[in-house]
């Protein structure tokens, strides 16, 4: 596993780095500017602890600690056409505010506000810029969504109500293996698991553990215990998804982002390769990891917008994209309002929902990580950022509906 360190003289220089400076210097520049946003596992280790590493970590970083895949771009890319707005507005207490308003309140380090191929806000700060891949943390679970709808689609998978053990035999007699490839999807698989407890455990064995990190013996080996049945409860954890992606594996006879290079990369028209974070195995830890540029997380919203159209091509079945936006009579436990948690949600094979009718579907992942679509609209917003403390939520979703509402 290739890391970056950091080393230091002890005394040697009056201009500490800033994993070492005070607490004072550290308040002055939380995010690690002074050093040029540097990477590293910080202190306390860990991959989000330490603000001072999470710029450098979440553009670029990552890749540079953990191995990972290329998802490598096409020769042309579908095209964007600039057209900048600056009648985007939103109110906050009864304050009108615009989008560089709201990127100057918190930590955001790139916004991108698009329609139907038009481009209206790009913006970047912290240093980073429109080249750079940015880490989604668990958007990636929706990037596994559409690689599961293509799937579904090409008809490798006979049914969501099959187990995932059907498609992946060393999983026969497990929990996760015995759970149906619904109730996995929509994070139901009634698991005795905590998501912030499992982490300690998961993330160590499969993915930040060194070379012997292992994706498939951890889902393998999870407790086979239930507390309670499959499609009971919404449970978020990062097994479900990582079951979902062996499947994916197996079926398609192929890893993941080759899978992902070939039926949805390359298709959409990405104008850059991606990225996807794996075990020592070279499994992709699917629950997080793919990293992208804005203009790419947005052809992914554009997707979705389309109902699976783009770049001249239905790439994922109209029925599969519309079938986020509905609730099955076995999948009550993840319908608007029922995941039990403020604020008001609503969930659907590792895709969330704003709106109870279906219309809001969004990407959502740790730090304010988010790709929001309006279906009616085909209005995208992607934004990238590296915290999640205050109510940006509130101002995000404002900002999001000043786009949505601009003629």
């Amino acid at each position: 596993m290739r890391r970056r360190t950091f080393v230091a003289a002890v005394g040697a220089s009056s201009v500490m780095h800033p994993l070492l400076a005070t607490a004072q210097q550290q308040q002055d520049d939380p995010w690690g500017a002074a050093a040029g946003y540097p990477t590293g596992w910080g202190s306390p280790r860990g991959m989000t602890p330490d603000k001072r590493v999470r710029v450098g970590n979440f553009s670029g970083g990552f890749e540079s600690m953990m191995p990972n895949r290329t998802i490598h771009c096409g020769t042309a890319a579908d095209p964007w056409r600039d057209k900048p707005r600056t009648d985007i507005r939103y109110r906050v207490n009864g304050v009108t505010k615009s989008p560089d308003d709201y990127m100057a309140a918190w930590p955001v380090t790139g916004l991108l506000i698009a329609r139907r191929g038009e481009v209206w806000f790009e913006k970047y700060q912290f240093g980073r810029t429109a080249d750079m891949r940015m880490t989604g943390w668990s958007m990636s679970k929706s990037v596994t969504s559409l690689l599961l709808g293509i799937t579904v689609d090409s008809g490798k998978i006979a049914s969501l109500e099959d187990s995932a053990s059907k498609y992946v035999p060393s999983l026969a007699g497990t929990l996760h293996g015995e759970t149906s490839l619904r109730n996995l999807m929509n994070m139901s698989s009634g698991a005795d698991i905590v998501h912030e407890q499992g982490n300690k455990t998961i993330y160590p064995a499969a993915l930040t553990g060194g070379p012997r990190t292992d994706i498939e013996a951890t889902v393998r080996n999870w407790n086979n215990a239930r507390r309670e049945s499959a499609g009971t409860r919404f449970n978020y954890n990062e097994l479900c998804p990582l079951t979902i992606g062996m499947v994916l594996r197996a079926v398609n006879g192929m890893s993941l982002s080759e899978f992902a290079e070939q039926a949805l990369w390359k298709p959409l028209g990405a104008e850059a390769d991606a990225t996807w974070l794996t075990d020592s195995h070279r499994n992709e830890f699917n629950c997080i990891g793919f990293a992208a540029r804005l203009r790419d997380w947005a052809r992914l919203g554009r997707l979705v917008a389309q109902r699976g159209h783009a770049n001249g091509r239905q790439i994922v079945s109209r029925e599969w994209m519309e079938s986020y936006s509905r609730w099955e009579a076995n999948e009550a436990q993840v319908k608007f309002g029922a995941l039990g948690t403020p604020p008001r949600a609503g969930y659907k094979a590792f895709m969330w929902h704003a709106k109870a009718d279906g219309s809001w579907p969004l990407f959502s992942g740790a730090q304010g990580q988010r790709v929001l679509v309006d279906l009616a609209t085909e209005t995208v917003m992607v934004q990238t950022a590296v915290g999640e403390e205050g109510e940006w939520q509130r101002e995000m979703f404002g900002v999001f509906q000043g786009a949505v509402g601009v003629g």
